[in-house]
């Protein structure tokens, strides 16, 4: 193995500003806790693998609802449709709202983990937490796939240049 010359870190202002250019998909991570459902607004969850089927999602050590993926071991990827900006708000903490009053926004249900899931939801990763690495700020959480639905109709809620974007216009 060749070893790989130290590079110059970039800052975060231009890290940020260029993975801005990225249209990603806006999800809701969420899981159960001891003090009831917790969540927060995700942009970093993707696949790994389809065989087995496994998802991952990046956390923030301060979001609190990493404790309770933590402790319960278990967490859902919820794919926010166009149209939830009112979710998506209430899980970033736009609209000053914390904890369990977050799900006031939105109906929700559970699949086989206990985990909340979004009712409107494009689609649903329901996992069971199998690894964490740790790695600078974040526990990157490995989740195998326990249920998954979704759903036929509808456009995506997209973040893109630091603003919401509702679907994904014109096929190419």
């Amino acid at each position: 193995m060749t070893d790989t010359p130290a590079a110059p870190s970039v800052d975060g202002k231009t890290f940020w500003r260029t993975l801005g250019q990225r249209a990603t998909g806006m999800t809701i991570v969420t899981a159960d806790s001891d003090e009831g459902p917790t969540g927060f607004l995700g942009l970093s969850a993707a696949h790994v693998t389809a065989d087995p089927a496994t998802m991952l999602v990046s956390i923030d050590r301060k979001t609190s609802a990493l404790a309770g993926v933590l402790s319960r071991r278990h967490f859902a990827i919820n794919y926010l449709p166009a149209g939830a900006e009112s979710i998506a708000d209430a899980f970033s903490g736009k609209a000053g709202i914390s904890g369990a009053e977050r799900f006031a926004a939105g109906e929700w249900t559970t699949l086989a983990s206990g985990a909340p899931v979004l009712k409107s939801a494009l689609g649903v990763f329901d996992c069971a937490v199998e690894d964490i690495i740790e790695r600078g700020n974040i526990s990157i959480v490995i989740g195998r796939v326990l249920a998954a639905q979704a759903s036929a109709e509808g456009e995506p809620l997209i973040f893109f240049r630091g603003k919401m974007w509702r679907g994904v216009g014109e096929a190419a």
